[in-house]
């Protein structure tokens, strides 16, 4: 979960308000993405250039370096995870932490077409079959841990080095990968969902 766009705050509705400047680098980070995933799905990961994707989205290669340090950032980086964080500080302060995610989740993920999630489905099939991004993936795991182990932090007024909320946020972000797994894999399932079922699990907590 890192976020890739400049701090936000959120609306009274749940999400983030940015400015003008702000939503023409968003919406050229993503439409750098979206032809970067295209090639590689059509050509192959290894065989697609730089270049070629400067030259699909309409920028230079200097372009695509500013809003993409690597290639594989290109796959890695989750344009949903700025406004989840954004929707989770907008949750009232006294709701508890899993029915505060939930509502962030059902804020961004609840609108979401087919379109955009035909092209996170092919995003996360990238990241699953590459190898050079699945090593990306599972480092990117402990930077969303990191991320949303501070937000929660923040929320619950406690040090984010706490070790109580590091376990805690790890076993939610185990959960919602697990979501994320079977909503990719079977795509009749409903994301928000399958998010309810694996916090549900979490709450009951572990068997004695």
């Amino acid at each position: 979960m890192r976020s890739v766009a400049s701090p936000a705050e959120p609306g009274n509705d749940g999400r983030a308000t940015i400015g003008l400047r702000e939503r023409k680098k968003a919406r050229t980070r993503a439409a750098i993405q979206r032809h970067a995933i295209a090639l590689f799905t059509r050509q192959g990961y290894a065989e697609t250039t730089v270049d070629q994707i400067a030259e699909a989205a309409e920028v230079s290669p200097s372009t695509f370096f500013r809003y993409f340090p690597t290639k594989e950032a290109v796959v890695v980086m989750d344009a949903y995870d700025a406004p989840m964080l954004a929707a989770l500080r907008a949750q009232p302060p006294e709701l508890a932490i899993l029915p505060a995610i939930r509502a962030a989740i059902k804020a961004v993920f609840g609108n979401i077409s087919s379109a955009q999630w035909a092209e996170e489905r092919q995003r996360h099939q990238l990241l699953v079959t590459v190898p050079e991004l699945r090593a990306a993936l599972f480092e990117e795991f402990f930077t969303t841990v990191g991320t949303l182990t501070a937000a929660v932090a923040e929320r619950s007024g406690v040090p984010a080095d706490d070790f109580t909320i590091r376990v805690q946020t790890g076993a939610i972000v185990g959960a919602l990968s697990v979501a994320t797994m079977d909503v990719f894999h079977q795509p009749d399932l409903d994301y928000n969902t399958v998010v309810d079922r694996c916090l549900a699990v979490l709450e009951a907590g572990l068997p004695g």
